[in-house]
């Protein structure tokens, strides 16, 4: 979810791991409590403290080098006292020094000398995956940076779901800008992954950033932004370019008017959410997706619609409506909304967020970003400055 970033603690230039499941960590203790309720049990014959060999690597598992060195130690000195204990093995003495059991310490030695290699080379990979993912966290916050909360009468919320765990950004993007022209809305979806996916989507944002406060109307902002969508792809290899084009959703709200304007490319409709009732604003003139409107040709309609105080707006990528349950079923966006009933923007979204992953079982295929907007009842003089959200 699009939160803002913390800074790091302290005076360490590494970001530090995250830590193991207490499961894991405890793990080892287990392991020892589970060898010591079977030693006394088996027969003489049926040594089970040579499954004390393998405690180094279970160490190493979630454990620092240092501590793997010292369960090494502890596995060989208990290897010992089992072997000669009789009140835990009924064996003598003797036994302690039988070539067998100085195999057995011979080996957790081993095993515990390649554990510590294991457990360093394990934190080595934590760290750059932490540093990694604090990069990531960085370059979402300038792509995605957070919305402003309010803006006169209008309360804006967004968020943005990585269908991978370790990622952070994307092709999925939304942006809010307050201007004289009325707040302008943006909710796209890039087509490709990786690189060059977040590339178009910075360019595009970069565009509409500075177009939105000068464009007079949202078919000369659509044309601005395209734009610069096709001159970015005119920089990329044919094979790249081809699959460079962006599916979005241009909105214009201006309070005063109760209404909102929306320029659709390609993309799926925005939500109309009421008392009552919950719609999708599509009227059946979507324009091609951005970059591929120039080869068509057709001029960029606007479609206006009624928006009054207490109106709800919903802008969703397609990663929303394409989400699918172990079936194969995909979310029933319009029916969830319906039965929800109208909620205020941050627990709708916090809503959506709880119910894909429910629905899809944590299994999801797709980036999903959501852009909520509701105007609240007019109180006194209309305030056009953003507001820091709570």
């Amino acid at each position: 979810m699009s939160r803002p970033l913390e800074p790091r603690a302290g005076n360490d230039s590494r970001t530090r791991p995250p830590a193991p499941p207490a499961w894991l960590r405890w793990l080892p203790v287990g392991y020892v409590a589970l060898v010591l309720v079977l030693e006394p049990l088996t027969p003489v014959e049926w040594p089970v403290s040579f499954a004390l060999i393998a405690l180094p690597l279970v160490a190493a598992f979630a454990h620092r080098p240092a501590l793997v060195v010292g369960v090494t130690v502890f596995a060989v000195l208990f290897e010992w006292t089992l072997a000669g204990t009789p009140c835990c093995s009924g064996r003598r003495v003797g036994y302690q020094w039988d070539r067998h059991y100085l195999a057995a310490y011979v080996c957790t030695a081993l095993v515990g000398f390649l554990g510590t290699i294991l457990a360093h080379h394990r934190i080595r990979r934590e760290r750059t995956l932490a540093d990694v993912r604090f990069v990531a966290d960085i370059a979402q916050h300038v792509l995605l940076r957070p919305v402003p909360h309010r803006v006169g009468d209008l309360r804006l919320e967004s968020f943005y779901l990585s269908a991978s765990a370790e990622a952070r950004i994307g092709g999925d993007l939304y942006e809010a800008v307050p201007t004289r022209h009325g707040v302008r809305l943006l909710i796209g979806d890039v087509r490709g992954k990786g690189l060059l996916a977040v590339e178009t989507a910075a360019t595009l944002l970069g565009s509409f950033r500075e177009a939105a406060h000068d464009e007079p109307d949202l078919p000369a902002l659509a044309a601005r932004v395209e734009t610069s969508v096709a001159r970015r792809s005119d920089q990329l290899s044919p094979s790249e370019a081809g699959e460079r084009f962006v599916t979005a959703v241009i909105a214009e709200i201006r309070a005063d008017e109760h209404a909102v304007r929306v320029v659709n490319r390609g993309h799926p409709p925005p939500l109309l959410i009421r008392p009552g009732e919950v719609r999708e604003l599509d009227r059946g003139r979507s324009a091609p997706p951005l970059n591929l409107g120039m080869l068509v040709g057709e001029p960029y309609p606007v479609d206006v619609y009624p928006f009054v105080p207490g109106d709800q707006l919903l802008l969703y990528t397609d990663g929303v409506t394409e989400t699918r349950d172990p079936a194969g079923t995909f979310y029933p966006l319009l029916e969830r909304l319906r039965c929800w009933g109208p909620l205020p923007p941050r627990e709708l979204l916090d809503r959506l967020h709880h119910d894909l992953l429910e629905y899809s079982h944590d299994q999801l295929h797709d980036d999903t970003a959501a852009l909520a907007v509701v105007l609240l009842p007019h109180q006194g003089a209309a305030d056009t400055r953003s507001k820091p959200g709570t």
